[in-house]
């Protein structure tokens, strides 16, 4: 068996196990993603996860999780790194605008590689502090890259009326409920269960108060 072929089975078991079903195509295009990733970490230090099965578990799967509260046709995802979670949902879920958002050059170079080379129409990149960012998108994803009263703060300002806040937590996120600011809403918090992972993963959900 391929190294290839084991990231295949051990993606399409994980994407099972989610009771997932994804277009044709996306599972290559997802490992296309992670060897690319790879490859570019190798001189860019864009993650600190190095084996590829941990990627397929702790980037691809990890970031899929949240697939099931992904909603509407514009979403930005805040702190992106190297595209994650906004790539890999870009390729399980294609047809929305996606503005893929980081403040590190190296990262933002790369995903606009990932962009051109993995062919994701909607899909941009922009080096920019969250709190520089225009506009207002339906969904708004981050994955652990701070407090939720300082995502809010920051990138408050980009949530639509009616839109959906998806903040990706490790522990349970409840000494950080009193932080949030005035106008949000704690819609849920969703334990997550990804699929070879043994540590905790939270969904915390959010939106506008006078939604």
């Amino acid at each position: 068996m391929t190294a290839r072929t084991a990231l295949h089975s051990r993606l399409e078991q994980g994407v099972a196990t989610l009771g997932l079903s994804l277009p044709d195509g996306a599972l290559e295009r997802l490992l296309d993603y992670q060897a690319l990733l790879e490859r570019w970490n190798a001189a860019y230090n864009l993650t600190a996860v190095r084996d590829p099965v941990e990627m397929v578990t702790r980037h691809l799967l990890d970031s899929l999780a949240i697939l099931p509260y992904v909603q509407g046709e514009t979403l930005a995802d805040l702190g992106t790194g190297p595209g994650l979670p906004g790539i890999v949902l870009a390729i399980a879920a294609p047809g929305r605008q996606i503005l893929l958002v980081d403040s590190n050059g190296k990262k933002v170079r790369f995903l606009r590689e990932a962009i051109r080379a993995l062919k994701l129409d909607g899909v941009r990149a922009l080096q920019s502090r969250v709190e520089q960012v225009e506009g207002q998108f339906d969904c708004i994803t981050a994955r652990a890259f701070a407090s939720l009263a300082d995502m809010l703060g920051w990138g408050g300002h980009l949530l639509a009326p009616n839109g959906v806040w998806l903040a990706m937590k490790g522990r349970d996120p409840a000494d950080e409920l009193p932080g949030v600011p005035a106008g949000f809403a704690l819609r849920g918090i969703y334990a997550l269960a990804v699929p070879g992972l043994e540590a905790e993963r939270r969904l915390v959900v959010l939106g506008r108060s006078d939604a």
